[in-house]
């Protein structure tokens, strides 16, 4: 298994419960995995994708678990 791939982080259909974890996610570790992005963002399905990348590159290992389940 890939564990860089995050096309099952992109769904067009989004459940709610996905975005308002990636929003949570955003602004919990904006400073650490976001900063090239502006501090207000509102996570939409087509933002999950970086959201995903970015846990994974640049958060601790809670990012990384809150990366995983933003997956599934």
């Amino acid at each position: 298994m890939n564990m860089n791939a995050t096309s099952a982080a992109v769904t067009p259909s989004a459940a709610p419960e996905k975005l308002a974890l990636a929003q949570a996610a955003f602004t919990r570790f904006h400073t650490r995995c976001f900063w090239f992005m502006r501090e207000d963002l509102r996570v939409e399905a087509e933002h999950l994708e970086m959201i995903v990348r970015g846990l994974r590159s640049h958060g601790n290992r809670e990012a990384f678990l809150i990366a995983a389940e933003l997956c599934h």
